[in-house]
């Protein structure tokens, strides 16, 4: 039987999709993968609402609130922040050098075997346990 790829998607890159910025074409390369089936997206909750404050401050609440909804409609799993993902996160956290958002895309990717989709440098000191792709 043939795994299905898992991507992780980080807040950094959605943010780069709707931004248009480096790495957009990419992540909607992914986006488009994952309606049809050819890759799993999955993301956590805790970063949906990094990309949620990020909108709310350049834009408003509800640009925030509509963009997240047609997010939450598209082929990306969205993990509430469990004990296991919160715990793991946690022990990433505590060996500092990143925010703890991200340790909870790290967290993710670890529990599930993904590869992290992110241009954020800070995940440079998850690179010995996880799988990353560079934006």
């Amino acid at each position: 039987m043939i795994m299905t790829p898992t991507k992780i998607l980080d807040s950094y890159a959605l943010i780069a999709f709707l931004e248009d910025e480096p790495g957009a074409d990419f992540v909607r390369g992914l986006l488009l993968d994952a309606e049809d089936g050819i890759l799993k997206l999955m993301m956590t909750v805790v970063n949906l609402g990094e990309v949620w404050y990020s909108i709310a401050r350049a834009d408003s609440p509800k640009v925030a609130d509509r963009l997240t909804q047609e997010f939450q409609s598209m082929a990306i799993e969205v993990f509430e922040a469990d004990w296991p993902l919160t715990r793991q996160a946690a022990k990433f956290k505590a060996r500092g050098g990143a925010s703890y958002a991200d340790c909870f895309a790290a967290a993710l990717a670890k529990i599930y075997g993904g590869e992290v989709i992110t241009g954020d440098k800070e995940f440079k000191v998850f690179e010995d346990e996880i799988d990353i792709s560079w934006l």
